[in-house]
């Protein structure tokens, strides 16, 4: 594995008391760590800065899905990045499932793969969010074509053709529907693979609520809307 050549984006929005460890326990596989700021209101910049990582701001916050694209314009700068890999801050991903998707994508010689904590295994989840994650599974084929388990999943790792293709418009969490349907719509290869969630209090407290799926679904369904 080159960690040399892999560039790691974590959206940061309001994760002081997290973001430094996550960056540490990151940088023990992969050197190239690039943070985005999402306009927090606490002390996410200091810690990331004091952790080492690259850190990138925005004024204001913007949602997961900008901060993902305003991170891999950044790394797409540098022609040495070959491959790049998302994951969120709030440490409820394990480092060590990025760094086996790596090594799958590279060996399979895929565009994209993607984590699936119901492939593998997670922790803490409440019933009414993992219904909703498997109803977004089920919308997300229905609309894309793309055959996965768990769309909604923020650990992906994917190459540099698919990097540059990539384009996210829309800013919030339904990004990640988005990413999906550029799946299908390049017919890119992609694979899922089984990954350990392990949803602390922290980050459920942090985690969509239902009000957030609702949101997600009314922007889902004015993109795919707005693009007849």
């Amino acid at each position: 594995m080159n960690s040399q050549a892999t560039a790691v984006i974590i959206p940061v929005y309001n994760e002081a008391s997290v973001v430094g460890s996550m960056i540490r326990l990151t940088k023990k596989s992969f050197k190239n760590i690039i943070c985005v700021n999402d306009g927090s209101t606490d002390e996410s910049s200091a810690a990331i800065k004091n952790a080492g990582g690259v850190l990138l701001e925005h004024a204001i916050n913007l949602g997961a899905g900008a901060a993902t694209q305003t991170g891999i314009d950044y790394a797409l700068l540098d022609p040495n990045n070959k491959y790049f890999i998302t994951i969120d801050a709030d440490g409820q991903h394990d480092i060590k499932d990025a760094v086996n998707m790596l090594d799958y994508l590279k060996k399979n010689d895929l565009d994209i793969v993607l984590g699936s904590r119901f492939l593998g295994t997670v922790e803490n989840i409440t019933g009414m969010k993992k219904q909703f994650l498997k109803l977004a599974a089920l919308f997300s084929e229905n609309t894309s074509g793309v055959k996965l388990t768990d769309p909604h999943v923020g650990l992906r790792v994917f190459n540099r053709r698919f990097a540059e293709s990539l384009k996210l418009t829309m800013p919030g969490f339904a990004h990640a529907s988005e990413l999906v349907n550029r799946i299908g719509e390049g017919r890119y290869r992609y694979a899922e693979l089984p990954v350990h969630v392990s949803y602390s209090d922290y980050s459920k407290a942090k985690g969509q609520s239902m009000l957030n799926a609702i949101n997600i679904t009314v922007d889902l369904f004015h993109h795919r809307i707005s693009k007849k």
